[in-house]
């Protein structure tokens, strides 16, 4: 049984502009020790799919409208608030996208640290402060100790992501939940990052669901992939299927926008026009405004994704119906 089974999740932001179908029909599995990587561009509902595993969906204005959430036979969704802390930081983990607005700016890191430890395992201080020293060692965070007694704005913001992954690990979760947790770091420390991410799911044999729109990170990192857009799944594989048998045209054109796969003196590629408004419903494929391969009925006929291959799912209606290669 997988340890957590997305099944046809559907959200919508009831804004007065209107409703936004944020999310539609996401379904996805992760297995224990596995990493999956979601990716595609901003907007395209990849965050707020995890923010309501977690319970951190703003509702309202957020409203999950259907679906289920199953983590180890447990359905996330249906819990009442009490409930779902019983999972929330001790079972089930993340590490959000900017630690500076993560951290509370008003406590030490020692008081971020332990908290968990004193509610979940109902641990002592001196113990809980000994483990997040061992924390703050495992993600290489030098000078603990006096660490420990500092501030988040005394750091910098490689060590603030740093004490993120520690707060998220401290419990030794089943599931880690990573929203692009290598943003707006410089290479070097994003490499560090990633390293020692994977090293910590080894240890570990937690799950780790990666979040990201950079299909660079997630190669390296994550045994499958699934790619979004405008709230839909459009593919789904493993990692080396993906990139060596590509099924869906939005994941071709994220392929082609890579930096490092650009010939060096030649205008960067860019996918053209810009995604759907959630405002309105969508007729046919989301994608097909933008998409080099679209044909007629691409606009009209509803699409879902389909295995097209051995673990290999695709949205696309001309791969589906043609077999095309892309």
């Amino acid at each position: 049984m997988p340890l957590l089974s997305v099944n046809q999740l559907r959200i919508s932001f009831h804004t007065r502009a209107g409703v936004v179908r944020a999310v539609q029909d996401v379904s996805f599995q992760i297995e224990r020790g596995e990493a999956l990587g979601i990716v595609g561009e901003s907007g395209s509902g990849k965050s707020v799919t995890c923010y309501s595993i977690m319970g951190l969906l703003p509702q309202p204005p957020g409203r999950i409208e259907g679906g289920q959430a199953v983590f180890d036979g447990v359905d996330l969704l249906a819990l009442s608030h009490r409930g779902l802390n019983k999972y929330r930081g001790l079972r089930v983990s993340m590490i959000f996208q900017d630690p500076m607005t993560s951290l509370n700016p008003y406590l030490r890191i020692e008081e971020q640290l332990i908290e968990p430890l004193l509610i979940h395992e109902k641990m002592d201080r001196p113990a809980a402060r000994r483990r997040a020293l061992e924390m703050l060692v495992a993600v290489g965070v030098t000078d603990s100790s006096h660490r420990l007694r500092m501030y988040p704005h005394q750091f910098s913001g490689g060590m603030r992501q740093r004490v993120m992954i520690a707060m998220a690990l401290i419990t030794k979760p089943d599931l880690l939940i990573a929203d692009e947790p290598t943003t707006a770091l410089d290479v070097t420390v994003q490499a560090q990052i990633l390293d020692l991410m994977k090293k910590m799911r080894e240890e570990l044999g937690m799950a780790i669901l990666l979040i990201s729109h950079d299909l660079g990170v997630v190669s390296g990192f994550c045994d499958r992939v699934m790619v979004m857009y405008a709230g839909r799944v459009m593919e789904s594989a493993r990692t080396a299927d993906l990139f060596y048998d590509t099924k869906h045209p939005y994941t071709r054109a994220l392929q082609k926008s890579i930096p490092a796969l650009q010939v060096k003196g030649q205008e960067l590629y860019t996918i053209a026009g810009a995604p759907p408004d959630l405002l309105h419903p969508l007729a046919g494929c989301p994608f097909a405004p933008r998409c080099g391969y679209v044909v007629d009925y691409c606009a009209r006929e509803e699409v879902a994704p389909l295995e097209v291959a051995p673990a290999h799912g695709s949205a696309c209606l001309r791969v589906q119906k043609e077999k095309l290669p892309l």
